[in-house]
């Protein structure tokens, strides 16, 4: 038995309660994940797991063996990466799950750079628009905008960006450029409607505060068709400025309203409770929050 692999198995059994999650991740038979676990109840002659039709749970040694094993394969992890040296780069498998609009504008046009740096690294890079389950589907560390909605992670901020509101010249000549927030209730807004409160804003200025209810005929859930529309004169829309970057810079949408302040929006990098941060998730985090700030 590979006990090292064993102990893998083990915890993301633990922490996904589920076998055949295990085993889509490993990309290995579900009966070759029972049977890691079984050899390694045996090798320690206690029982780990307690199985039903509906779930898997640990049992009390299996909590305290959880924890130390995922310390374990932390620190083998910590170990590999300091015997080879930094210039060996990392190495194995990493998946990275992201918002098509963020992964499409900054991830990938920055990714060889990285992807040279660790010539050894597979990376899988899962874009969605939908909060994907990180557990469920295996992945290491997700990258998000926005609050965090669900309380079984960990999240840690790495970046912050302003709102703004955003619109073609093309469509402010035609329509009118809004001079305050009030005056946006005469225009037509591009509502992003990924839930409840996207259409109603507040704003503010020094101590004055305005509340707003977009008013419009089109709303997207997704980033990219809010973008193609705003870009085909459409309207206008607000939207986290790293999502309207590349024409905010070349001047195809314009920021109208910058003397009101909008809530911004956090850039999180986002792990499931218990999964491990490991070495390649961090420096993978580390590069995102490296191209943030440049």
């Amino acid at each position: 038995m590979d006990r090292l692999a064993a102990l893998e198995i083990f915890v993301r059994v633990v922490d996904t309660g589920s076998f055949s999650a295990v085993a889509r991740h490993q990309r290995i038979g579900q009966p070759a994940v029972s049977k890691a676990v079984v050899q390694l109840e045996a090798w320690l002659g206690v029982s780990l797991l307690l199985r039903s039709t509906r779930s898997v749970v640990p049992t009390e040694a299996g909590r305290i063996f959880y924890e130390r094993a995922k310390r374990t394969l932390e620190e083998a992890e910590e170990a590999v990466l300091a015997a080879r040296g930094d210039a060996c780069g990392l190495s194995g498998k990493l998946r990275v799950s992201t918002s098509v609009c963020f992964g499409r504008l900054h991830v990938i046009p920055r990714l060889s750079g990285f992807l040279a740096e660790h010539p050894d690294l597979e990376l899988e890079l899962v874009l969605d628009d939908r909060y994907v389950d990180v557990v469920e589907e295996g992945i290491d560390v997700a990258l998000r905008m926005g609050p965090m909605p669900d309380s079984n992670m960990t999240a840690r901020r790495i970046a912050e960006g302003r709102r703004v509101v955003v619109a073609t010249p093309a469509y402010l000549q035609r329509h009118g450029t809004p001079t305050s927030p009030a005056e946006l209730s005469g225009h037509q807004a591009i509502i992003y409607s990924r839930g409840a409160g996207w259409d109603s804003w507040t704003f503010r200025k020094a101590a004055e505060e305005v509340s707003v209810v977009l008013q419009g005929r089109l709303k997207m859930t997704a980033a990219e068709g809010l973008r193609e529309a705003v870009n085909c004169d459409m309207g206008f829309t607000i939207a986290s400025e790293w999502n309207f970057w590349p024409e905010l810079k070349s001047g195809k949408v314009v920021a109208i309203l910058q003397d009101w302040e909008l809530p911004p929006t956090n850039l999180s990098a986002v792990y499931p409770t218990g999964r491990l941060a490991g070495a390649k998730a961090r420096t993978f985090v580390s590069f995102v929050e490296r191209i943030m700030t440049v």
